[in-house]
């Protein structure tokens, strides 16, 4: 048995290494420096590999593929002449914000939190962990709104049953951050990823192209099986590590009156309007889908429209409950309100649209270079030599991709960065590009509730001092650990026999093309 002293000594050396991790990682620049950064990075190797004469042979058409220096005179021009085109015409830009116009009314006006807690109200006691675990991964719905909303809603509503309220907090952040990228719904997320995975895959096959349901059906698989590992997780090892939580009386105080309020008559009855608004909205894209004929059926009957409208749709899934809501609570009064609402969104958005700016001229100048063309040919010629492919390969991206997670946290900047060299790499050895991306958001996912530098992780433990004032990156991280170790795991596990027993990852996904 360890003593107390020994115990002292491993937390104080457990938080030491933290606190270096976490200063390592304030030391990063932003990402939109650092896209800039490797835009500087890929002109320098471009030049060199130019001068170098690197090439490769593109193994599907045989031609000879020549590293091209982007310092030319003609690349240059190219760059200054194509500018706002290519920023214009950067795939996730459009779709992102198309679907934001929805999502951002929806919550703005307050319907996904009084959803939210309408969901939490009408469960019992002994179902409260999975249902703020599924709560919390269904939250990703609304991007980041699940960590300002789900996660101290569950520190209260656990502190309100008389249990841990950080058990609560850590339940609920597992269920956000773990489960951010599993959905019983297409996210904003879905058509970002294979809006970075298309360009990428075409590198190799100019006519490939990555749907927004790419991995609908795995990610929806992986909703049950976090909640029940998550579960598990929280009810056999992270509450009894906790033990009995003992406020003092003031604090005591506060939790009782911080008990979730039940929704007002007014609230219930934006809901009622959201909800019925919601039911026609499906039955009019029903109307639009079922019938032959239906305008978002192909010529030969197929749903190809269909899924090239899930942006389009989705922000009206949104949007149009969103303004239902609003009107019934008086949130939305005239028609400048629910503007206001929109170009607040799109205000929330300018971060983002400064990214794309430079993530759209990183790709552009990438792809103008061939360097990421030559690097998976090489790569794959490399992976295939020395027998490293199938399953083996696909499971060491997801651990490369969990430990990527630690230092950069965006998941759309870090797709942004490895799509362009592990999609076409993969897709020569036999994994397809929407396998690969399946992969990555696996990876992607589990380890987002253990790094320090994940954004929001400070503002986890803003939550969690307000029940243990002196609560500290070392509890949390101590809390979350069995979790993100769960979660990878059978996240893993379900890939692994998900390729195994040839499951399609998605609708309208081609079989014959997963592993070979």
């Amino acid at each position: 048995m360890s003593t107390p002293t020994a115990q002292t000594t491993r937390r104080g050396l457990f938080d030491r290494f933290l606190d270096g991790v976490e200063k390592t990682g304030n030391r990063l620049p932003h990402p939109v420096t650092l896209f800039l950064i490797f835009i500087g990075l890929v002109m320098v190797a471009s030049a060199i590999a130019a001068a170098m004469g690197i090439d490769a042979v593109h193994p599907g058409t045989g031609d000879r593929i020549v590293a091209q220096n982007l310092f030319s005179g003609d690349l240059i021009q190219r760059l200054l002449v194509e500018m706002p085109k290519t920023f214009a015409a950067f795939p996730p830009l459009g779709q992102v914000l198309a679907v934001m116009l929805g999502i951002g009314v929806a919550d703005k006006t307050g319907l996904i939190a009084a959803a939210l807690r309408a969901f939490m109200g009408a469960i019992p006691g002994s179902l409260l962990t999975a249902a703020l675990i599924f709560a919390g991964i269904m939250s990703s719905l609304a991007v980041d709104a699940g960590f300002v909303v789900v996660i101290p809603l569950g520190a209260v509503l656990f502190a309100g049953a008389g249990r841990h309220p950080l058990v609560g907090l850590a339940a609920a952040f597992a269920g956000v951050s773990g489960g951010f990228s599993s959905n019983l719904l297409l996210t904003g997320l879905d058509p970002l990823l294979g809006a970075f995975s298309t360009p990428a895959a075409q590198l190799i096959d100019p006519d490939y192209e990555v749907a927004p349901t790419a991995n609908y059906y795995l990610m929806v698989a992986l909703v049950p099986v976090f909640v029940l590992v998550g579960t598990w997780i929280t009810e056999r090892i992270v509450e009894p590590r906790m033990g009995v939580w003992q406020p003092e009386a003031s604090e005591q105080a506060t939790a009782s009156a911080e008990e979730p309020h039940e929704s007002t008559e007014v609230e219930r009855r934006g809901l009622r309007w959201a909800a019925a608004v919601l039911v026609v909205t499906l039955l009019g894209m029903a109307l639009l889908v079922v019938p032959a004929g239906a305008p978002l059926r192909g010529p030969d009957g197929g749903l190809g429209p269909f899924f090239h409208s899930i942006v389009s749709l989705m922000m009206f899934v949104f949007l149009l409950p969103g303004l239902a809501f609003g009107i019934a609570t008086k949130k939305i009064r005239r028609d400048s309100d629910a503007v206001a609402m929109t170009a607040e969104t799109m205000s929330d958005l300018g971060i983002y649209i400064v990214l794309a700016f430079v993530a759209a001229h990183f790709i552009a100048l990438f792809t103008w270079s061939n360097l990421g063309t030559i690097v998976a040919i090489r790569g794959a010629e490399g992976l295939t030599a020395i027998g490293f492919t199938g399953l083996p390969l696909l499971v060491a991206f997801v651990l490369v991709s969990g430990t990527v997670n630690l230092i950069i946290g965006s998941a759309s900047a870090k797709w942004a960065i490895l799509a362009p060299i592990f999609v076409p790499m993969l897709m020569l050895v036999g994994i397809s590009p929407e396998l690969t991306q399946g992969a990555y958001r696996i990876g992607d996912s589990f380890t987002n509730m253990i790094t320090p530098l994940m954004p929001y992780f400070p503002l986890v433990i803003v939550f969690g001092q307000k029940y243990v004032k002196d609560l500290g990156i070392g509890t949390l991280i101590g809390a979350m650990l069995p979790y993100s170790i769960a979660f990878g795991l059978a996240s893993t596990l379900l890939l692994v026999a998900w390729v195994v027993l040839g499951l399609p990852l998605g609708p309208g996904i081609p079989l014959e093309y997963v592993v070979r």
